[in-house]
């Protein structure tokens, strides 16, 4: 997403029109799995490559676009829904509507745990919203000996209203893993992760309003920004997350057989 290569930046509004326009267009993009409401595209990259783009469609009935946006904003809901995530918080903010996080999760037994350090921005469209996100280095937030650190190329959501309390959610996402993967891993997040990780968000949206009912209602700071306690951050102390400085594991080898059965649920 970086624009000439080196400078960390804001995105604007040609950057959320045009992931705007990736998530809705079907130019380019080969389906791999349509399936119970879930669509899954990938782009542009051979089936062994392990940084491919892909979508992924869910139409989500009963759950407005608005209540979807907040659940993708509420870290403090997160691990409520997300049985991946191990850690995720926010680290300082840069706009009313841009800041810098981190987030780590559990990959697949036997792969190695992964974490990233991302400037995430937001728009809301009217009915519509898009979150977006790129990796970025903050020098208090260095590639730690317990994950390895992955690379957000591009990653973001776009939200849009479907009539009345109902929405449609894309989700796009290129992520340089810094491993070598085996062939099943690339096939298996179209199958299996990337389905799963969508209806978690949907069932997440169905249950949120009675969750923040009982937890601190009023705090929306994605929505209030007078509200936002994190300490500001300048550009000038982010740098880019250049994938080839990061070091690079193999798991090729590693056998499908060695998953947990929880691993196969769709």
């Amino acid at each position: 997403m970086s624009r000439a290569g080196e400078m960390v930046y804001i995105p604007d509004d040609s950057d959320f029109s045009s992931f705007r326009e990736q998530c809705e267009s079907l130019e380019g993009w080969h389906c791999r799995y349509n399936k119970a409401g879930v669509t899954v595209w990938s782009q542009g990259q051979e089936e062994s490559c392990a940084v491919q783009k892909i979508k992924t469609r869910i139409s989500c009935k009963d759950v407005p676009a608005e209540t979807l946006y907040d659940v993708l904003h509420d870290t403090r809901y997160r691990k409520k829904w997300d049985s991946h995530v191990i850690e995720t918080y926010d680290i300082g903010r840069l706009t009313v509507n841009a800041d810098v996080g981190y987030y780590s999760w559990k990959c697949p037994s036997p792969l190695k745990n992964r974490d990233f350090v991302t400037l995430r921005s937001w728009l809301p469209l009217g009915d519509d919203f898009i979150i977006i996100n790129y990796s970025v280095k903050h020098p208090k937030y260095p590639p730690r000996k317990d994950f390895v650190r992955a690379v957000s190329l591009q990653t973001g959501y776009l939200i849009k209203a479907n009539g009345t309390g109902a929405c449609v959610l894309y989700y796009l996402t290129q992520v340089d893993p810094r491993g070598s993967l085996p062939k099943w891993v690339v096939n298996r997040v179209s199958q299996f992760v990337a389905p799963k990780a969508m209806k978690k968000i949907y069932k997440a949206g169905l249950k949120y309003p009675e969750w923040k009912r009982r937890h601190d209602p009023g705090y929306k700071p994605w929505v209030y920004p007078e509200q936002n306690t994190l300490p500001s951050l300048s550009l000038a102390e982010l740098s880019l997350q250049h994938a080839d400085s990061l070091e690079r594991i193999d798991e090729t080898g590693l056998p499908e057989d060695h998953l947990s059965a929880s691993d196969h649920e769709a």
